[in-house]
């Protein structure tokens, strides 16, 4: 079976830069692009002209597949491109059940910029809090996969690369999050820039010590902490040039703030199977609403 890199496509233009990011990621990894659509009952004023209604949502539908799917292998020749129609009332699960194979699941992101469309606000959450594989939320009109800034109209145009940038808990650092994080980099020939955020804690403030000085030694500590996290990956991908920080912070601004200078961020997300409830965190939500590059979530026991 070919391994493939799912993708959310729904005519947006967000889905179509998912779809863009995701073929560029499949040439980078050897694997196929799978153009998986989701159809949701005809909207009601449709469903009063039965026969005429459902005929043209259905050919809009596939025009869309079809258009996108056309695109791709025309700028990315050596990508196997398929589309894939689905039919359900819940474009999330019916995603996340698609993608339970595959390498990485795309989705276009708006943000907190707009509305519309089924992938918009609570379906992107949705998949992201539920889905086992990674998941990939990409923006309209930003930069492109192998980190160099481009003009949305001129693909190919040549800029300086941009590292890839790991959020990481030293309290609880996740093997399969390293990885991927490292093969990222490695296959971008791009540098790896690891960051750990924490507030300081309140009682430091009335230490004997100066504050200055206990947060010193605290941040030094956390680093000491990343770096050993670190060192089995280091000799794995010896090319791969990682810098390791800990800073002191809201752990999400530090986030949001430093992804203004990568080409990926990546974090983690713990799976919960619990029989009620998901939840992403608070530093990967303030990622997808308000980050411009591509966020890989990935998920992890």
């Amino acid at each position: 079976m070919t391994r493939s890199i799912t993708v959310g496509l729904d005519g947006s233009p967000q889905s179509r830069a998912a779809a863009e990011w995701a073929a560029r990621e499949a040439e980078l990894r050897g694997l196929a692009v799978r153009l998986v659509q989701v159809r949701e009952p005809v909207p009601e004023p449709m469903a009063q002209f039965p026969l005429r209604g459902t005929e043209t949502h259905q050919r809009w539908t596939e025009r869309i597949g079809r258009e996108a799917a056309e695109g791709l292998r025309l700028r990315h020749p050596g990508v196997r491109v398929t589309v894939e129609r689905l039919s359900g009332r819940r474009p999330a699960e019916a995603l996340v059940r698609a993608a339970r194979d595959d390498e990485l699941l795309v989705l276009g992101s708006r943000g907190l910029s707009g509305v519309g469309g089924f992938l918009a606000g609570s379906v992107g959450l949705a998949v992201v809090a539920s889905a086992e594989r990674p998941v990939v939320l990409v923006r309209a009109g930003e930069q492109n996969t192998d980190g160099r800034e481009e003009p949305a109209d001129v693909r190919a145009a040549a800029a300086s690369l941009r590292p890839v940038l790991l959020g990481l808990d030293i309290g609880g650092p996740d093997p399969e999050l390293i990885e991927f994080a490292f093969e990222e980099a490695a296959m971008r020939k791009a540098p790896l820039r690891v960051l750990y955020g924490c507030n300081l804690p309140a009682f430091y403030g009335y230490a004997m010590a100066p504050v200055a000085e206990v947060s010193g030694m605290m941040a030094q500590s956390n680093t000491d902490a990343l770096n050993e996290a670190l060192r089995p990956w280091r000799q794995k991908y010896p090319d791969v040039e990682t810098t390791a920080e800990s800073r002191f912070g809201s752990p999400s601004f530090l986030m949001v703030e430093a992804a203004r200078e990568a080409c990926l961020v990546i974090v983690g997300r713990r799976i919960r199977r619990a029989s009620v409830g998901t939840r992403i965190g608070s530093v990967t939500h303030a990622l997808l609403h308000h980050a411009t590059v591509p966020v890989a979530v990935v998920a992890h026991d």
